[in-house]
């Protein structure tokens, strides 16, 4: 191999190692952008505190409550009659946890938050039953 061949093979090999190392590093900092986001997601679903409900002092009414944790977020709409949990509307559109959603049926039933998360939709589950929490939260 020529001298002038050796020089052009070494300037490919350059670029094609500045290449890969431009690559590695724009896919190192795509990666540490989605572990920081899964992180703060995590944090937020774990800070979440189930306190259950307390009837006796919801009026009759309509009552709205959402609660966001970044990757997932519920909104409700929760219909009071008689201190009774009659109805509980969800709107819970970011693709996962939908096997949560059955837990409105049994808030209905047990009139109560304070109940069992849906294995494999633990934070979906959270979130939908914090926002039914607040929802029904009474300020005082």
């Amino acid at each position: 191999m020529s001298k002038e061949n050796k020089g052009k093979w070494k300037k490919r090999m350059i670029l094609i190692v500045g290449i890969l190392a431009f690559t590695m590093f724009v896919v190192g900092v795509l990666w540490g952008e989605r572990i920081i986001e899964l992180r703060a997601y995590r944090n937020k679903v774990d800070a979440i505190q189930l306190s259950g409900i307390q009837l006796d002092a919801v009026e009759d009414g309509i009552y709205y409550g959402e609660k966001d944790a970044l990757m997932v977020k519920a909104e409700v709409m929760v219909k009071v009659e008689g201190q009774k949990i009659r109805d509980i509307t969800l709107e819970h559109s970011h693709g996962r946890g939908e096997a949560a959603e059955v837990l409105l049926e049994t808030v209905v039933e047990k009139q109560d938050t304070a109940i069992d998360t849906i294995s494999g939709a633990t934070a979906s589950s959270k979130v939908i039953l914090k926002s039914i929490e607040n929802a029904l939260m009474v300020k005082e």
